[in-house]
């Protein structure tokens, strides 16, 4: 397995452009795969989850052709299977998304359960619940998931929980739904919007995402034709500002957008990091006294789950006891062990961590436990006196374009080993 060699201790300086979302990556190529004609999507970042998906679209006939510049060209009108079955798709939980594309384009899909990164329970009653309501019928055996309809109409959904993956399902499989569908309770977070605009633009009907009622009137046809540029990414845009507020760097984050970061700007002014905003750009600057805070993620607009671990490296390094409240995963704490190796001072107990700061981070042999935990001990890393290794990075490789280059390109003493 290849790990990240860190040397620590060193503030990060510079300028760092962020990519295209990972989050509006995944939700935007399985929804073209319900065009009816040919779309160019742009900014897509060049990460494992992105290029998995893109291969398992092949797999089911769609003509995929990817470029240098980060766009690639997709004609799903070659789909020749309904059977979403390719290996890899049991390795990312955006797989997923071709259940309501599938079903939306020839009213029947079979895929494996879906994958991705382990931290808690992750079920998709939701979805389920919002397909059948459709009219759709589902069945699970021998790990795979069946959904069939003779017709998919409109329905009023709603979701017993705030769930970002059954908001995007449901909305990409209402697209070509006769009638209307209206999808109540449903998650804001920017990748929704973002999906539902990239729908609109191909020629669907869907109005209200990012707020809590969605509502999709069917269309018949989705002529696409169109080039669809993807958001920046607001999670790896606030790694970046986490990074360098840990090292006490100077660092201007670019192609971002400031209204998408703001639970994180606020919760670092209220820490006490200086900051700067411009149109499309935030500096996080050096110096000032940090002190302790209180944090508790929420669905969006509160603060992102994504960021949990990543903020927690931050508060180590804060002046008194901070309390970091988990509402949307469980199990989101296994990093916290290793964290304690490399001389935090936490304590957890169900959902909450206390953390008394600030401590001197020294380094440490640790693992990337998931993506986002797995970019926090880095972070770590780079904050650490000496050196720390971290272990199975391709798991962070899977929603982080260019990690290691665009850290160097900071000042950061890192490199990738390989085994």
């Amino acid at each position: 397995m290849a790990s990240y060699v860190i040397r620590g201790a060193r503030p990060l300086q510079g300028e760092v452009s962020i990519s295209g979302s990972k989050n509006a990556a995944l939700g935007i190529i399985p929804a073209a795969m319900l065009l009816d004609g040919p779309c160019r999507i742009e900014n897509l970042p060049d990460i494992a989850d992105v290029n998995i998906l893109l291969e398992i679209c092949r797999s089911i006939g769609a003509q995929v052709l990817q470029h240098p510049d980060g766009s690639v060209d997709i004609d799903p009108r070659t789909i020749e299977t309904s059977e979403a079955t390719h290996e890899k798709a049991r390795s990312i939980r955006a797989s997923y998304y071709l259940m309501g594309a599938l079903l939306g384009r020839v009213r029947k899909a079979t895929l494996f359960m879906p994958g991705g990164c382990d931290f808690g329970t992750r079920p998709i009653d939701q979805h389920i619940k919002g397909f059948e309501a459709m009219g759709a019928t589902v069945g699970i055996e021998y790990g795979r998931i069946r959904l069939e309809a003779e017709r998919l109409a409109g329905e009023h959904i709603f979701l017993d929980v705030v769930s970002v993956g059954a908001t995007i399902n449901l909305m990409i499989a209402a697209v070509k739904a006769e009638g209307v569908t209206v999808i109540e309770n449903a998650a804001r977070e920017p990748h929704i919007v973002d999906v539902a605009n990239f729908l609109n633009t191909m020629g669907a009907n869907v109005r209200g995402a990012g707020t809590d009622v969605i509502k999709i009137v069917g269309v018949p046809v989705l002529p696409g034709g169109c080039t669809y540029s993807v958001i920046p990414d607001q999670i790896e845009a606030g790694t970046y500002m986490l990074a360098a507020a840990a090292t006490g760097g100077d660092v201007v984050v670019r192609n971002l957008i400031p209204k998408h970061m703001e639970p994180l700007t606020a919760k670092m002014a209220e820490i006490g990091i200086a900051l700067e905003e411009g149109d499309d750009w935030i500096r996080v600057l050096p110096g000032g006294e940090r002190a302790a805070a209180n944090v508790k993620t929420m669905p969006y607009p509160g603060f992102p789950t994504d960021l949990q671990p990543q903020t927690m490296v931050l508060l180590c390094l804060c002046e008194g006891v901070s309390r970091m409240t988990e509402n949307v995963w469980e199990s989101r704490f296994q990093f916290v062990d290793d964290l304690k190796m490399m001389g935090a001072n936490v304590t957890t107990a169900s959902h909450t961590a206390i953390v008394e700061g600030p401590v001197k981070l020294t380094g440490a042999t640790v693992t990337a436990h998931d993506l986002r935990a797995g970019a926090a001990m880095v972070l770590a890393g780079l904050a650490a006196e000496g050196t720390t290794e971290v272990c199975d990075v391709r798991i962070i490789e899977r929603g982080y374009e260019n990690f290691v280059g665009k850290l160097r390109a900071l000042g950061a003493d890192i490199a990738r080993v390989e085994p």
